[in-house]
């Protein structure tokens, strides 16, 4: 079966220096964009996290601060992977929730405007969990019936995430051939910043999603507290969760 796609669609995984989407980079990176003639392109690239990778990570994805040292850092290539990615929709295994927020990370500390708001998203471990509850190798397993050569190398990794989308859409009846049902059946909630600290509500209100105000609009919070976003912009939060938060907060100024 093949994709049925309206612009392109880029699967991506990363490896990384660890699992804080604020605090960790990007170690290695691999694109796989399928355009809309179901043709491929590929582009996978080390990079120089500029920070040590510690060994519980270097021990699972195989790279170590020696291989990396003469790799370019991500803001020489960021804007060669903006311009490869293009206005590609996003997919990965677990994405939703790790690769594209860090991946936002990085565009943001590289200076480069990745738009987001613009992109469908499909992650293809929330429909893996969904319909049978496991992990990439045991959904390339489940699905695909073949092992992962390289597993936690990022190329190996996208290739089969790939591979298991297709198997999912011929398995599964319901699931629709289209980005826009993917991204919505691959989505747990109606995240604005990725990692859920700011949602919409039912009114398509972005409301707080944890801590003493969660449940209640952004704008009342600030406007009620102002403190709360000073605090948020000085706290351990991810960069795009800060530029959600200063566009709403912008935003209020006008009304």
């Amino acid at each position: 079966m093949n994709l049925i796609l309206n612009k392109p669609l880029a699967f991506i995984d990363l490896e990384t220096t660890g699992i804080n989407v604020a605090s960790d980079r990007i170690v290695e990176i691999s694109i796989l964009i399928l355009h809309p003639d179901n043709s491929k392109e590929t582009k996978t690239m080390r990079i120089n996290p500029t920070i040590s990778i510690p060994e519980d990570a270097s021990n699972i994805h195989g790279i170590y601060d020696f291989d990396v040292k003469d790799c370019p850092t991500f803001d020489k290539v960021a804007h060669d992977l903006s311009n490869f990615i293009g206005n590609s929709d996003l997919a990965g295994y677990n994405s939703n929730k790790f690769d594209i927020p860090l991946l936002a990370e990085e565009f943001i500390r590289a200076d480069v405007d990745f738009d987001m708001k613009k992109r469908k998203f499909i992650d293809v471990q929330v429909i893996f969990h969904k319909m049978e509850q496991r992990t990439l190798s045991a959904a390339y397993k489940f699905y695909c019936e073949k092992d992962i050569e390289n597993a936690h190398s990022a190329e190996a990794d996208v290739t089969a995430t790939y591979e298991v989308l297709l198997a999912q859409l011929d398995r599964y009846p319901d699931l629709k051939n289209n980005v826009d049902f993917l991204n919505d059946f691959s989505s747990h909630s109606k995240s604005v910043d990725f990692l859920g600290r700011i949602i919409y509500d039912d009114n398509g209100v972005e409301i707080i999603n944890f801590g003493k105000h969660k449940g209640k609009p952004v704008e009342e919070v600030f406007k009620i507290e102002p403190s709360y976003y000073n605090w948020m912009m000085n706290g351990d939060f991810p960069l795009y969760t800060k530029k959600v938060i200063t566009a709403i907060k912008l935003r209020s100024f006008g009304k």
